[in-house]
């Protein structure tokens, strides 16, 4: 039989958050019997790309078997990137990257600046496949990307691109909180890869 994946919550520059869409898809995994994780949130104080990439390691090795990463806006998307592209673990998952930012104009107010970005090992943003199945899913009024820069990250990619409609950035703050769609994109994912155990 084949195994179950793991689906492992990777948060944005944020503390935790309980309306946000991704607290809320790991309660509802949890009461539903799924192995579910999440890297701990490290806030926007401490803008080191590799110390967050070494978090992102740390938990993917502590997990045994097929892996779904649940990623969301902010530089959270760059850095798991990142990872997929150094890390030494068997991948055998993919990823859904919600809502990532294009760093290609100055971010919002109250997050960071480029410069600081630059300095903590951001950007240039990556544009190597990644290794595993990915689905990037975009916002046409996220004021962290604009869904032009963003299909084109997911082309690069290699990654399915989903248009969201405008969806803000997909958090409360935007007016959302759980998000449906997640658990679908999750099924997606989960169906694929039995089938490919089972072939």
């Amino acid at each position: 039989m084949a195994q179950s994946a793991t689906i492992l919550i990777v948060p944005g520059l944020r503390d935790a958050v309980a309306e946000h869409w991704q607290t809320l898809l790991a309660l509802r995994l949890e009461q539903q019997g799924r192995a579910v994780h999440q890297v701990p949130a490290m806030g926007r104080d401490d803008l080191d790309c590799a110390t967050r990439v070494a978090a992102i390691e740390r938990e993917a090795q502590s997990i045994e078997g097929p892996l779904i990463f649940v990623a969301h806006s902010g530089c959270v998307v760059v850095m798991l990137v990142q990872w997929a592209l150094q890390t030494r673990r068997d991948v055998q998952g993919a990823s859904l990257l919600a809502t990532p930012p294009d760093f290609d104009q100055p971010m919002p107010g109250g997050y960071p600046m480029l410069a600081a970005l630059d300095a903590g090992g951001w950007l240039p943003v990556t544009r190597e496949q990644l290794p595993f199945p990915s689905i990037v899913a975009a916002s046409r009024n996220d004021p962290l990307g604009r869904i032009e820069r963003v299909a084109g990250l997911a082309l690069a990619w290699g990654g399915r691109f989903v248009d969201l409609g405008n969806v803000g950035n997909l958090n409360p703050a935007s007016s959302f909180g759980g998000w449906p769609r997640a658990f679908e994109f999750i099924d997606e994912f989960a169906a694929a890869g039995s089938a490919t155990c089972a072939a």
